[in-house]
């Protein structure tokens, strides 16, 4: 296969300031650490991230963050590190995986879950709700109401008390409403146009699309195995982090509730398509670079296989 397009890719990450090393080492912990336990040498961290050009100094620098941000904790093994996922952390990816490798949007029942802010909150900390809110994909109707077709409240709220949020659940009130009676006179159309602004979201689908399209058709054409390890490696790491960044300002509506062109629809059969091609490479790869501080391999173990399923067919973008 001709290596130019994935170079491309790499290069432009290379100069791209939006690649933050904090976020691209959630994606590497997600992607490729945590179905192998969760746990990586600092030191292959830093290897696995040069050829982006992030440095060692970033690497450590970004890693401390981390660890200060409950996402892992150092536990070191004679004069070398590992880095581990907390529990905290663990949810969060698990949370997060939910998403980034469903096959399909979620089934809609037709009830919205509502989250009303019916105590008194200080200004700070119903931003902070608002914006924990909104990480997790709900939408505003107002300064005082939250709403999503699909969240699990009780996780919802359980994830406020994660973020610190805790002496706030008494002031929020979780409610579940059928879509002909959410308290506004609008149809489910209108609702979701209110509560959430998905034009700039379907721009950037689109653009995903457009940028990641022609490496899939270069990986169709060259067959099964044609880029090498690293280079697999590199494009599966900047493909779901790219796709991961989408998800996390997309709520996710039901196929019902979006536009029948729905732009993400496509992006995820790329991205899925695209990752099951570079997979058996790059997880070679790991299998040679990904070490822990005692100097072994972790196991693959649920890496075995990919992690993207197979129920649901490839459909031609």
């Amino acid at each position: 296969m001709n290596q130019l397009s994935i170079r491309q890719l790499i290069d432009d990450s290379r100069r791209d300031k939006r690649v933050h090393a904090g976020s691209l080492i959630i994606t590497l912990f997600g992607d490729a650490a945590v179905p192998r336990g969760g746990r990586v040498w600092l030191g292959s961290l830093i290897r696995l991230l040069q050829p982006l050009d992030i440095n060692e100094r970033l690497v450590r620098t970004s890693v401390f963050r981390l660890a200060k941000e409950d996402w892992l904790h150092a536990e070191s093994q004679g004069r070398r590190t590992d880095y581990v996922l907390t529990e905290a952390g663990r949810r969060r990816f698990e949370e997060a995986s939910r998403h980034i490798y469903a096959s399909r949007s979620p089934i809609w029942d037709h009830r919205w879950r509502l989250i009303m802010a019916v105590g008194e909150l200080a200004p700070k900390d119903r931003a902070r709700i608002r914006d924990a809110l909104f990480w997790q994909g709900f939408g505003a109707l107002g300064a005082d109401c939250f709403v999503h077709p699909g969240a699990d409240l009780s996780a919802a709220l359980d994830a406020l008390v994660a973020e610190g949020l805790g002496e706030q659940i008494e002031a929020l009130m979780p409610l579940l409403a059928a879509d002909s009676h959410v308290g506004v006179s609008a149809s489910n159309a209108d609702l979701v146009r209110r509560a959430w602004d998905l034009e700039e979201l379907a721009r950037d689908y689109t653009d995903f699309v457009e940028s990641y399209r022609p490496l899939r058709d270069a990986l169709r054409a060259a067959g099964q195995d044609a880029v090498d390890g690293q280079d697999a490696f590199l494009l599966r790491l900047l493909l779901i982090h790219d796709y991961r960044r989408l998800l996390l300002r997309d709520p996710e509506l039901p196929d019902v509730l979006l536009p029948l062109d729905w732009p993400g629809r496509r992006a995820r059969l790329l991205c899925r398509d695209i990752y099951h091609r570079v997979w058996g490479a790059s997880e070679r790869y790991l299998d040679q670079h990904l070490q822990l501080a005692s100097g072994v391999a972790p196991p693959r173990g649920a890496a075995l296989a990919p992690r993207f399923p197979d129920d649901d067919p490839l459909l031609s973008l």
